[in-house]
């Protein structure tokens, strides 16, 4: 009898030990390689999240637990992060992995281990009309940007664009859907130019550009190329606006930068931290801020950074409804969630075939500009 007893307190101390063992998160991001600067404040608004979750009793009566691994900005160093994460750390769910191509690169490893991922950054169609009903996409797809875009092409007084991307998914995406947007309003599209993604020299693309004549230049790529591209736009005296997509380029960033060459250029971004009353949710966005301030992070990291903090609190509002921390129950939670985020309020629609739909949610989009070193409303 005693020796029962002793037993089942040890199967019930084991049992409560276990129950609070912390909710185990994926990520993979980009920590090194060509998106590195992206990549690293994405992790940091997730750790900013992670703490202010914790701080508040976690998920389940459990701490969450973040498990970060770098994809070194390419595809198969990002497949097999996921392998890494689903088959070693056990992880019921992901969030990454910043760039399309990364992104594309993993959703087949969610399909074999039938794991979520919470995709906070790629803009490619391709990610949400393939068929992966593992895929639920918080940031918008490059239709949608072109689409939220629209207004602005007579406003701005665009007749002729050009387009330089980078050579990748996201850039032919995002290049595809602007052309195809402009034409639809009246615009004529000059040359496209693509770029290797580590690539430090444009003058040949730029060149053609600049003979192209258009009022109006297109850039999408990561922002340490779009830095680069200012500077030689500006030696090469291109006389066209320069509008970056993609939401990936940090402002201030580019302020701090590239200088005097930053200026007049305007920039498609998901989240406006100097006019915070811009955004929907406008609390959260100022607790987000000042947790990014306290730690002293850069200030030029808080469009990019963003992202972390709404990809977490979507995860752990879906572990939350499931009422465990299991793959599919997950899965299906998710598909219901309505969190309030810095991005505007996130839900979800369905995207992609009958009964392989994946989750993609209808974001917010702005439009701001550099002038005279400052970010301004266009």
């Amino acid at each position: 009898m005693i020796r029962s007893l002793a037993f089942a307190a040890s199967a019930l101390f084991a049992s409560a030990a276990l129950s609070q063992e912390p909710v185990k998160i994926g990520l993979t991001q980009p920590l090194t390689g060509a998106f590195a600067a992206s990549g690293n404040y994405v992790v940091e608004g997730t750790r900013i999240a992670e703490a202010a979750i914790n701080a508040s009793g976690g998920v389940l009566g459990r701490k969450i637990q973040l498990v970060v691994e770098d994809n070194k900005s390419n595809p198969t160093e990002a497949v097999a992060t996921a392998e890494k994460l689903i088959s070693k750390d056990k992880v019921p769910v992901m969030i990454g992995a910043w760039s399309s191509t990364l992104t594309l690169a993993v959703m087949p490893k969610l399909m074999e281990y039938k794991v979520p991922m919470l995709v906070e950054t790629s803009s490619s169609g391709k990610i949400t009309t393939s068929g992966n009903p593992y895929i639920f996409r918080i940031s918008p797809t490059s239709e949608m940007e072109a689409k939220a875009f629209t207004g602005y092409v007579k406003s701005l007084g665009i007749k002729k664009a050009d387009f330089l991307a980078t050579n990748n998914d996201f850039g032919l995406g995002a290049s595809k859907e602007f052309s195809e947007m402009l034409k639809a309003n009246g615009a004529t599209v000059g040359v496209m130019e693509t770029m290797d993604p580590k690539a430090t020299d444009f003058s040949a693309q730029l060149a053609k550009i600049k003979a192209s004549g258009g009022d109006t230049l297109f850039v999408t790529t990561a922002v340490e190329q779009v830095t680069l591209i200012l500077k030689q736009a500006k030696e090469q005296q291109v006389t066209a606006r320069i509008i970056t997509t993609g939401g990936s380029v940090s402002p201030d960033q580019l302020i701090q930068q590239a200088g005097p060459a930053a200026d007049g250029s305007r920039h498609v971004v998901f989240f406006t931290p100097w006019f915070p009353d811009a955004v929907k949710n406008p609390d959260v966005a100022k607790k987000f801020v000042d947790a990014w301030n306290a730690k002293k992070l850069p200030a030029g990291g808080l469009t990019e950074g963003f992202r972390g903090w709404d990809a977490l609190y979507t995860v752990v509002e879906g572990i939350k409804a499931a009422g465990k921390a299991e793959p599919e129950a997950i899965t299906k939670a998710l598909w219901g969630v309505k969190v309030k985020g810095i991005n505007g309020d996130i839900a979800f629609i369905k995207q992609g075939p009958a009964g392989q739909e994946s989750a993609q949610n209808v974001p917010s989009v702005y439009l701001v500009r550099i002038d005279n070193g400052k970010v301004v409303k266009n």
